[in-house]
């Protein structure tokens, strides 16, 4: 994962995951986020310390963490808060992120 700057931010198109470092559920979310990753080879989300950036939290509504917060052509899509499972994270990147899964020809 790469760690969120000011300058990400400012793009139209991200998918962050927002945690907090003494959250036991955040460590268990990370762990299905690094094995997409894995499996991808490639870096496909950001991440945020929510506690760094209270701005941010405060003007999005996060209310807890963790949350793979969506934001697509500048708009916040989606805020997930219930991870479940590695398949119900890939149904959003399906929608959200296609590009993953195409083949080259």
């Amino acid at each position: 994962m790469i760690q969120i700057t000011e300058e990400i931010l400012q793009k139209d198109t991200y998918l962050l995951y927002i945690h907090s470092p003494f959250c036991g559920t955040c460590h268990v979310a990370r762990e299905m986020l690094d094995k997409i990753e894995s499996v991808h080879q490639t870096d496909v989300f950001y991440e945020m310390n929510a506690s760094l950036y209270p701005d941010f939290m405060q003007t999005n509504k996060v209310e807890s963490v963790p949350c793979l917060f969506i934001k697509k052509e500048g708009i916040v899509k989606e805020k997930i808060y219930v991870f479940r499972s590695i398949p119900n994270i890939y149904q959003y990147l399906l929608q959200y992120a296609p590009q993953l899964f195409r083949q080259d020809s």
